[in-house]
């Protein structure tokens, strides 16, 4: 399904919480009543879950939800289309100024989104993106090491300032997201291309939990392998971008 622009719904919106999932039918009614607990009272928000080409019950779990829950809203992929993809098409669907977005699998904890939201409002135009910072991992092993492996080779090459890319609760304008350049991978290097738009990064630590069922669908070999083209490609967007010229309408009035 290709989703261009928001909604036309006339409902006020100032918060939009995107999941993308793949195969997570057991984790979707916990974790939406988790975040409803976490924002009910405090903003006008909507949920959208990004179907991501799943093949079991996730996409039926998700539509009994939304026959008694007004704001919660789902895109389904055709195929699975990935993690970048997935939330690319719920930023581009999200009637809301302010997104924040956090893994279907249960690990990220909602009760975070408030501290995420708050900073970035409080941060005004100053600040483009606020990004989780997991610490108490409940990940193997294995996976902590790929993750720091991954983290070390990205801050050394890009110098983003940030220890942990690929923590899925994150915070950020619409608009600042929709002018990152589209590529597969991209949530792993927002820090870096929002510097590079010129908008600083704030940080939350964020207590990570075991997944709540199933088995991880994204990123195993990322974590390891980071994606080296990826790497070089924002690598270059950076060592090429040019100060933004300021542009104002001249008219017969001036």
């Amino acid at each position: 399904m290709s989703v261009d622009l928001p909604s036309s719904d006339p409902t006020e919106v100032a918060v939009s919480i995107v999941v993308p999932v793949r195969n997570e039918a057991d984790n979707v009614a916990p974790l939406i009543a988790e975040i409803a607990a976490a924002l009910d009272g405090r903003w006008a928000y909507e949920i959208i879950y990004v179907n991501d080409g799943s093949t079991d019950a996730t996409a039926d779990r998700i539509a009994a939800i939304m026959k008694a829950r007004a704001n919660l809203r789902q895109i389904r992929h055709a195929g699975s289309a990935g993690q970048s993809a997935a939330v690319r098409s719920g930023v581009r669907a999200a009637r809301g100024a302010v997104v924040a977005t956090l893994d279907g699998d249960g690990q990220n904890n909602p009760a975070f989104l408030p501290d995420l939201i708050s900073a970035i409002e409080k941060g005004g135009d100053r600040i483009g993106l606020v990004a989780g910072q997991r610490i108490g991992r409940k990940d193997t092993g294995f996976k902590k090491l790929q993750s720091r492996i991954a983290n070390g080779v990205r801050n050394a090459i890009l110098r983003d300032g940030t220890r942990d890319t690929g923590c899925g609760l994150k915070a950020f304008r619409r608009d600042v997201f929709l002018m990152m350049p589209y590529f597969d991978g991209l949530h792993r290097f927002l820090p870096a291309l929002v510097r590079r738009e010129g908008y600083e990064i704030a940080y939350v630590d964020v207590i990570d939990r075991p997944r709540h069922s199933g088995v991880s669908n994204y990123g195993f070999f990322d974590r390891l392998w980071i994606g080296i083209m990826d790497l070089a490609g924002v690598w270059w967007l950076i060592r090429r971008k040019k100060p933004t010229p300021v542009a104002t309408e001249v008219t017969s009035h001036d």
